[in-house]
């Protein structure tokens, strides 16, 4: 079998139609294989696609410049030009010179010279600003009388206010309303004492008021009653003057 194929050469093949269909084939599965990922995207790795879609980063900034170096400052030392009252001789030749110049005196003048600044038609020898109550030439020259001061502007004294204890303060009560107890107090049996801080007006009145601690039940309830109440006005130095002082309501069951 073997002699009659290779030695003799008696089978035939048709070269020229299998190489064309060996070459579409190639074709179609090279086109096929470049085809089918971009129909089917979502197939493809997503890292892929990412490396792909997203841009590359931006270079990193450059560095900021150094800072500029701060100007040197001279200090210019002056030359001290006396030393425990001595003159002292300069180090150096200094390369300006000031000229001082002086204004020469006028000349001696016979008589009895006037005075700088004044009339020409003065007498020689007067003085300086003349005499109050003078008159040049008939008119009066004495100056004016200087304006009244404005009057004093009277400063409101300062609102006095003293502080007296809740006891002594008590003493001073004109009338007192007592306060009603709660129904809802008296069902729930709460009581105790109210402790206020109030200050009083000069007329005896109950100016502010607000609460220092006790039973929430009974606070409005003190409160309401106590801004009735009215005291003699306390009287300092022969004036009424406000009071800062406490007062307790007390509240018991059996009242």
């Amino acid at each position: 079998m073997f002699e009659q194929t290779f030695v003799e050469g008696t089978g035939k093949t048709n070269k020229s139609w299998t190489v064309m269909v060996s070459f579409i084939g190639q074709i179609v599965l090279i086109t096929v294989a470049v085809i089918l990922p971009l129909i089917y995207t979502e197939v493809l790795p997503a890292t892929t696609l990412q490396s792909f879609l997203v841009a590359p980063p931006p270079p990193p900034p450059p560095p900021p410049p150094p800072a500029a170096a701060p100007p040197v400052k001279v200090v210019k030392v002056i030359p001290r030009q006396f030393d425990a009252g001595k003159l002292m001789a300069p180090k150096s030749v200094p390369k300006e010179i000031a000229v001082i110049k002086e204004d020469e005196l006028p000349p001696p003048s016979s008589g009895v010279a006037g005075v700088v600044g004044g009339v020409g038609s003065g007498v020689a020898g007067g003085t300086v600003g003349g005499v109050l109550g003078g008159i040049i030439g008939g008119i009066p020259t004495a100056a004016p009388p200087p304006p009244p001061p404005p009057p004093a502007v009277k400063k409101e004294a300062p609102l006095q206010r003293i502080k007296v204890g809740g006891n002594v303060q008590s003493a001073m009560i004109i009338r007192k309303t007592p306060p009603v107890y709660p129904q809802l107090a008296k069902s729930a049996r709460v009581s105790g004492v109210v402790h206020l801080a109030a200050v009083i007006s000069k007329d005896g009145t109950i100016q502010e008021l607000h609460s220092l601690g006790g039973p929430a039940l009974l606070i409005q309830a003190a409160m309401d009653a106590v801004k009735t109440w009215v005291y003699r006005p306390t009287m300092l130095n022969g004036e009424a003057v406000q009071v800062e002082t406490t007062i307790d309501v007390n509240f018991t069951l059996n009242q």
